[in-house]
């Protein structure tokens, strides 16, 4: 098969979604069918166009190869993006400037990102009050809810779907037996203490982590026919799209240093934070932590003990778009692969974290995508990775695409944290 016959047809396509909501112009592609690609194994070269050709220049790089991968991940991975609100607007639910022993001021705010049966964003976030000068972020979604970061009672408390392992849940829902349960995921104080600033959201506000309920954004975006198509928005896209809409709200923040901002999450929000650093230059660093397969693990591997892309597609349906499902069998037939996602985001630095129990994220893999990455990096001028093998357990990979892997199990924890910042003091100097 001759791909370059199937090279996408780009056209502009004018949405219009309510007074909220500038007019947008979106790309849509006409790619082949899934079973049309043809199979190529091993991680391919980002720098190599769709149609063959060969990308050799920057200005090649951003004009050409990086709306055409952005095309192809939202058409056979993730689903389109929504489109970007005209104004996402902020309504301060409360504010302590004595909060963590006074070192830092908490705040929650409501951050309207669509038209009024649009869900609502509910952005927690925490500034150091020592620092004279804007702070560097980080900046993601969480599992349970801000409810159970901090003990405040004002924070917001889900009316959405639950997961039953988050504590306080009762029939799927969130109680306040579940505030303050979780204080060590986001460990807000040991972050003020480096100086940090910290904002997060809980993601299942935007999009519950369950498949087919007409909820959240799942309700209210346009469908064709009355039913999504099978390029339509999948729930990790949502909540990255999330992460954008929080963006929008710290860049205009005093206390936040805007070209300091770094994303970070974890397993299925690990996801998340890649894809939305690859489609967000604003994003000056992500950290994926343990993301694995859809993430920062590679679709195609024969191992064993890793997650695949038919598991990840069984038991999780949701998380990524209709025509994903077409590559259970086969993963060599995708236009791409994870390295491609991290090749999005270079020049920008990107750390991949994991752990040594946790072989069902594949971390051998993950050090392969990185290294896969290296030719769009070196193609902007700069190194990606800088080792040839996985370095010893507990010692930070700090070079521009990094790796870090410690003992122990599928969790962040504050020990991830002293990684993450370490990474971050370097590069968001």
């Amino acid at each position: 098969m001759n791909l370059s016959s199937e090279v996408p047809r780009v056209f502009g396509r004018k949405l219009r979604l309510g007074a909220l909501f500038m007019t947008v112009f979106l790309q849509a592609a006409d790619f082949p069918a899934p079973e049309r690609l043809p199979s190529k194994p091993g991680l391919p070269d980002p720098t190599i166009a769709l149609d063959g050709s060969k990308i050799t220049t920057k200005e090649q790089w951003e004009s050409q190869r990086r709306p055409e991968l952005k095309a192809l991940f939202e058409h056979y991975m993730y689903g389109q993006m929504p489109p970007k609100p005209a104004e996402t607007g902020a309504k301060m639910l409360f504010e302590d400037a004595k909060a963590f022993n006074s070192k830092g001021t908490l705040r929650e705010v409501e951050l309207t990102v669509g038209p009024a049966d649009w869900p609502k964003i509910y952005l927690l976030t925490v500034t150091p009050n020592a620092r004279k000068t804007p702070a560097a972020v980080f900046v993601g979604p969480n599992f349970s809810g801000n409810h159970c970061l901090v003990a405040d009672p004002r924070t917001h408390l889900p009316t959405m779907w639950q997961r039953p392992n988050y504590p306080g849940v009762m029939k799927n829902l969130a109680t306040d037996a579940g505030r303050g349960k979780i204080l060590d995921v986001w460990p807000f104080e040991q972050i003020l203490d480096r100086g940090f600033a910290v904002a997060t959201f809980h993601s299942g506000d935007l999009q519950p982590d369950r498949p087919y309920e007409a909820e959240g954004l799942r309700k209210v975006l346009p469908k064709t026919d009355g039913k999504p198509s099978l390029d339509a928005t999948a729930t990790i896209g949502s909540w990255a799209w999330g992460v954008h809409r929080a963006v929008d709200y710290l860049v205009k923040q005093p206390e936040i240093d805007a070209k300091r901002i770094a994303v970070v999450g974890h397993s299925r929000l690990g996801k998340t934070v890649l894809l939305a650093a690859a489609f967000d230059d604003r994003i000056a660093l992500a950290i994926p932590h343990q993301a694995g397969c859809g993430g920062t693990g590679p679709s195609r591997h024969e191992d064993t003990k890793a997650e695949t892309v038919k598991r990840i597609n069984t038991s999780f349906p949701h998380w990524f778009c209709g025509n994903f499902k077409a590559f259970d069998e086969d993963p060599s037939k995708l236009p791409f692969d994870q390295n491609d996602l991290v090749a999005l985001c270079a020049p920008r630095p990107v750390l991949f974290t994991n752990a040594t129990e946790d072989l069902w994220a594949n971390p051998t893999g993950q050090f392969e995508v990185l290294q896969a990455a290296g030719p769009a990096y070196r193609l902007l001028g700069v190194e990606g990775l800088g080792a040839k093998a996985i370095p010893p357990t507990g010692k930070l990979l700090d070079s521009r695409l990094g790796f870090f892997i410690r003992e122990g199990k599928h969790s962040m924890t504050p020990s991830d944290w002293v990684a993450f910042m370490d990474y971050a003091q370097k590069w968001l100097k």
